[in-house]
């Protein structure tokens, strides 16, 4: 947090105010402060004003980074239209998104290759979990009170991280915005009302209060619905050649419900404390395959409850900085089958329950002007109680700690770390505790041979140990499953000047024992499997440019993806499941005094469904693009910002899981009153 703060002396009232939203108030500020001695000694008398904040929250920096970083701003998050975290993580260059369609489809991330396991998400660089399937959803986190969203590929670069952050293989963040005041203000008001097709709704509402100089409140609130029924064709042979028919998708309809409570405390200008209460209540029914000839009937639905508090405390001192994180949380998920029919003619009904409780800690000294020691250690237990009649109540113990160095002289930056790992499962009706331990190195080096261009490589190593859904889900035993062991390494480049810069990484992962997760008859239940050897070969690249009132970004991501578990079988060398070797995509900006224009489009090459590369089983490439015209109306009392959007313009008929077709061309209004 930056804070610069300016006393003004003027003969203005303060009830003429109003005219300052008009005017860039931190070059009016500063001016206004070179002029206030002169004025003052020409008058006789002078009215003391209060005491003048202004402040902005800190980003992320994308380029002189010893691992790649992408980040999309509050400011881009609102250009974007991005509702869900998903449609702010698409853009990003080495990201795979599997959507099963819809608003409320399920959607999982994975980033170079490596799966959604390794790719950890972070609420103010505190973990999320989720009981479901073991996987974040990114669809169930909305981006309407956030600062800006972070992911860091290999390794996160902010200070003072907790020991699981250096655990995970790529880090997702997302920032909450702490509330900015001007002059006497001390409410933020803002509400909004989104609309789209087939039924799409999205009211919204934040309250941000200034309390005193210390204390700061923000109350943000979110219910999203919608039909799912959107229109798709129905092929009635592979070859798509032959006869279709034009169907509606079926039992896809959702709602949730989300609030979230923010509050931020200056103890000094040496010490904060943040803590967050967020609750979030949804319901999604699961439409069925839609294989040749039919759509597949479905009863089931999944309920989702999910509460968390959260706290975040900060405090610096001369050379030493520290950081305690902590954590409760409680999960209630319940699947339903209406289909299904026990003997005893009740339907079939799977509900879970997980309960956490999470402590960090973490410290930085500096122990010379060239160098910084970090250590952190993390604590976790958490529980999952089933219904299920066999090992229904799993127990687990997570103890990481991690040591780490930074040394900067110049134009070189070296860091190294070292992570100790310890995970035991405690199991209802078993004797045996199954344990697993691992360490993990790392070590980076940055070179800047002047300004604007940087070289960067690094090296991780990330034992990744299979959680609760992986091992215990939807099973009378437990998986057969063995722990993960990931090799990254990362070669990049990057380079900036005024009006534009570029990146570009290759990097090469080696993953041994790699789980694969794949649906099974239905969204909820999944088939894990180890693969032996996964070599990942791959690039990333980036493009930024800014003309006068127009902002092009670009991406370009390849990802050669193969199984090299056994010479000797049909797909050794073939890509695994459903990670695409060609993507990319684009973000066309032109801010006029008009309307505002965008346009996105988000290419994905072809990928396969199955371990054996085939035209049998292969999805074809597509291309989705869409429009944006927004604008914002000054009002008397604050401002009204309008934006429509034209999303997957050209109607295009894709599948990113195989048999769950996407939305065709749809449509969306937001609405945003700001006061």
């Amino acid at each position: 947090m930056i804070l610069q703060k300016c006393r003004i002396e003027t003969f203005v009232r303060s009830e003429k105010y109003s005219f300052l939203a008009h005017i860039p108030f931190f070059v009016l500020a500063c001016t206004l402060c070179l002029f206030c001695p002169t004025t003052a000694s020409a008058q006789d008398t002078i009215q003391v004003l209060d005491e003048v904040e202004v402040s902005s929250q800190r980003t992320p920096t994308t380029l002189r980074t010893v691992a790649p970083t992408q980040v999309m701003d509050a400011q881009h998050i609102e250009q974007q239209g991005a509702l869900q975290l998903s449609d702010a993580v698409r853009q990003m260059a080495g990201v795979t998104i599997k959507d099963y369609g819809g608003v409320g489809g399920m959607k999982t991330v994975s980033a170079r290759g490596l799966g959604s396991q390794f790719s950890m998400v972070t609420i103010d660089g505190i973990p999320v979990d989720n009981a479901q399937n073991g996987q974040v959803d990114l669809g169930r986190y909305l981006l309407g009170n956030m600062a800006y969203v972070s992911l860091s590929q290999g390794q996160d670069q902010r200070s003072l991280l907790a020991a699981r952050a250096y655990a995970a293989g790529n880090v997702l963040n997302l920032e909450t915005s702490e509330p900015q005041f001007f002059l006497a203000e001390r409410t933020n008001l803002k509400l909004g009302m989104e609309l789209g097709s087939y039924n799409m709704l999205s009211p919204t509402a934040l309250w941000e209060q200034k309390w005193s100089r210390k204390l700061k409140t923000s109350l943000w609130f979110n219910y999203l619905k919608s039909d799912g029924d959107y229109p798709f064709t129905l092929y009635y042979t592979a070859s798509h050649s032959d006869s279709s028919s034009r169907e509606r998708r079926q039992h896809s309809a959702m709602h949730m419900l989300t609030l979230d409570a923010n509050l931020f405390y200056s103890f000094s200008n040496k010490s904060r404390l943040t803590t967050k209460v967020h609750y979030m209540n949804g319901m999604h029914q699961l439409p069925g395959h839609v294989r040749y000839y039919r759509q597949e009937p479905s009863g089931q639905q999944t309920t989702e409850n999910q509460f968390f508090v959260q706290t975040r405390w900060n405090y610096v001192r001369d050379q030493w900085q520290w950081q305690v994180l902590g954590k409760l949380q409680h999960s209630h998920d319940m699947f339903e089958d209406s289909n299904y029919v026990h003997s005893d003619s009740h339907y079939l009904m799977n509900s879970y329950d997980q309960q956490e409780a999470y402590l960090s800690s973490s410290a930085l000294w500096q122990v010379a002007p060239w160098l910084d020691l970090d250590a952190a250690i993390d604590g976790d237990v958490s529980r999952l109680i089933s219904n299920l009649g066999q090992r229904n109540n799993v127990l687990r113990r997570h103890l990481l700690a991690v040591l780490a160095a930074r040394v900067h002289h110049g134009p070189f930056e070296f860091k190294t770390h070292l992570l100790a790992t310890s995970i035991t499962d405690r199991v209802a009706d078993l004797d045996t505790m199954p344990t697993y331990h691992g360490l993990s190195p790392y070590a980076a080096l940055m070179y800047t041979p002047f300004v604007g261009l940087t070289l960067r490589y690094f090296y991780k190593s990330t034992y990744r140990v299979p959680n609760f859904s992986e091992l215990y889900f939807f099973q009378s035993l437990p998986r057969n499953l063995r722990p993960e062991k990931a090799y990254q390494h990362n070669v990049g480049i990057t380079y900036a000047r005024s009006d534009m810069s570029a990146t570009v990484d290759v990097y090469f992962n080696r993953v041994q024992d790699k789980i694969v997760a794949r649906p099974g008859q239905n969204m909820f239940y999944w088939s894990m499997e180890n693969l032996g050897l996964v070599h990942i070969l791959g690039a990333d690249a980036t493009l930024n440019m800014q003309l006068n009132m127009v902002e092009l970004q670009l991406n370009y991501s390849f990802a050669h993806a193969v199984d090299r578990t056994d010479p000797s079988s049909d797909y050794y060398g073939h890509q695994i499941r459903y990670t695409p070797r060609h993507s990319g995509g684009g973000q066309l900006r032109w801010e006029n005094q008009w309307v505002n224009l965008g346009a996105n489009a988000m290419i994905v090459g072809r990928r396969y469904t199955m371990p054996q590369n085939s035209p049998e089983t292969s999805l074809s490439p597509y291309c989705d693009v869409g429009l944006s015209a927004d604008r914002r109306f000054p009002l008397r009392w604050g401002d009204l910002r309008v934006q429509v959007q034209v999303l997957n313009l050209f109607d295009t008929q894709y599948e990113v899981v195989q048999f769950y077709p996407m939305m065709g061309r749809n449509y969306r209004l937001s609405l945003f009153y700001t006061f």
